[in-house]
């Protein structure tokens, strides 16, 4: 993940300590949390989109959501300002996946909320290298936690520097990070927790059914290879029977090396590859000087990161559908 840009601790500990302090001072000393009081919702921040989906489908009229990653921003290279990071102290419920953003790990762990809930923690994280899972890797699953949902320093410490964080792109897996969601907001909110339960049984049936049009759409393809900028896809890849081959790692950023580039014109020939694809929120350039290196045609397959007036679809739902419809195209689907 790209490093460059994290935020001195010292000064994430004065933000928080001073925004905080002027947050209490205009309350008259309201407690914690008075992020949601203002409207009678409960307040809740997400530190990039696939987390604000999850809170608005299954909090929705209950509760009022934030994001730190505003639309058409990368979130790998987020930077936190001050003003957030207060309002990162003062809200009632922090949804941020551990690794993705490393700003973001470091205003969490300064925040001093109550309810943080590390989507990492919720469901199996594996590596994945440039062509897919690592050979032999069990992956390492986060389980013994804190009383915030965090796994315990040692076991992140064993595995997490080279575990994929893009798991939401598996339907499966965001699922059961939407089940965690739920039980967070349950928690945070007893009054309510009826309903986000019916909330969270309804979008997990339809990320069920989202995986079911994958799997089917996807059975019978005359190549199981793709190519793409960003290696994103490593968990849908793996879970649909597929191939991905990443022209930088799993940090968009990184630039590729001569050799690698020689070898995926290669496999593009071996494989029958027909498309590379690049995403909406990161330079387009590499994608398409390979695909001119090699006649191939180029498209979009969003790692929905966030979206933006480029995205194929309003929500996570239209955008995965439409990186079904692509997937299908560029493999053949028969």
């Amino acid at each position: 993940m790209n490093v460059r840009r994290l935020i001195p601790t010292a000064a994430l500990v004065g933000a928080v300590t001073l925004t905080a302090a002027a947050l209490t001072a205009c309350s008259g000393g309201a407690a914690a949390g008075a992020a949601g009081d203002k409207d009678g919702k409960l307040g809740v921040m997400a530190s990039f989109y696939p987390l604000q989906f999850l809170a608005e489908q299954i909090g929705q009229d209950h509760v009022k959501v934030d994001t730190l990653t505003k639309p058409g921003v990368e979130p790998h290279d987020l930077d936190i300002t001050p003003q957030q990071t207060g309002q990162l102290a003062q809200s009632d419920v922090v949804l941020y996946l551990k690794s993705l953003q490393p700003a973001v790990d470091k205003a969490v762990a300064q925040s001093g909320v109550k309810n943080i809930v590390d989507a990492a923690t919720l469901t199996k994280l594996v590596e994945h290298g440039a062509s897919g899972p690592a050979h032999g890797e069990e992956g390492h699953e986060h389980t013994d936690g804190d009383e915030h949902g965090h796994a315990a320093e040692d076991d992140h410490g064993k595995g997490e520097a080279g575990a994929d964080p893009h798991v939401w792109l598996d339907p499966t897996k965001y699922a059961d990070i939407a089940k965690g969601v739920g039980a967070a907001l349950e928690k945070a909110d007893p009054e309510h927790a009826a309903d986000y339960r019916k909330n969270t049984d309804g979008l997990v049936a339809k990320l069920g059914a989202l995986d079911t049009e994958f799997r089917e759409g996807l059975k019978n393809t005359a190549s199981k290879t793709f190519i793409t900028t960003h290696s994103a896809f490593g968990y849908l890849a793996e879970r649909y029977g597929l191939d991905q081959e990443g022209i930088s790692g799993v940090d968009p950023e990184a630039e590729p090396s001569p050799a690698r580039m020689k070898d995926l014109q290669e496999t593009a020939k071996k494989e029958n590859v027909t498309t590379v694809f690049f995403e909406t929120l990161a330079s387009d350039k590499t994608a398409k000087a390979l695909a001119t290196d090699t006649g191939l045609k180029t498209d979009v397959l969003d790692p929905l990161e966030g979206i933006s007036d480029k995205s194929q679809g309003a929500d996570y739902f239209e955008v995965m559908r439409s990186n079904l419809k692509n997937l299908q195209k560029a493999l053949g689907a028969k």
